[in-house]
């Protein structure tokens, strides 16, 4: 049998758990297909019922929100100029987007050395979105340095991954 205060706790908490069971599904208009580039440049496609993007996700559709670059380079490869001329292409279109553009390095190196050419990286996506025509006052480079790792891998594959440039919108 249950006590009083035990049935007054079950008796609040069952509407809250209906309303969690009984909440509908979007109308499915909205696009929930993410994409991603890997290191070698091709985008991949994340899964079709995946959740809407939360607003760090905005961007333009169907583009990759990732560039990589080679080992101790800033400089941004010819494979992913179109992934930048898109978000550029984005930005200028919608005068009220503003990005951040995230640098990030592998585990190789120092600390204040990964965390300066993290910032080169971003730097470099921040000049080339501004050749694009994004005013550099919609841009916010920052570096992570090694600090947030996509792999903790320590192989080849693994520090590709986590030499990028994130695009993260607000």
């Amino acid at each position: 049998m249950l006590k009083p205060i035990q049935r007054l706790g079950l008796v609040l908490s069952l509407p809250a758990l209906l309303v969690a069971c009984g909440s509908a599904p979007k109308n499915g208009s909205e696009d929930t297909t993410y994409y991603y580039a890997n290191p070698k440049g091709r985008s991949a496609v994340a899964p079709v019922n995946a959740p809407p993007p939360p607003a760090s996700l905005a961007g333009p559709a169907g583009v990759a929100r990732i560039v990589y670059f080679d080992f101790d380079k800033y400089d941004v490869k010819p494979e992913y100029r179109a992934i930048v001329e898109a978000h550029a292409r984005y930005m200028r279109e919608r005068p009220q987007a503003r990005v951040v553009l995230e640098g990030h390095t592998d585990a190789r190196g120092g600390r204040s050395y990964n965390v300066a050419l993290g910032q080169r990286r971003a730097e470099s996506v921040r000049q080339a979105m501004q050749l694009g025509g994004v005013p550099n006052e919609r841009m916010e480079p920052i570096s992570w340095g090694m600090e947030k790792p996509a792999s903790l891998e320590t192989t080849e594959a693994g520090y590709q991954l986590n030499r990028r440039v994130e695009f993260v919108y607000r």
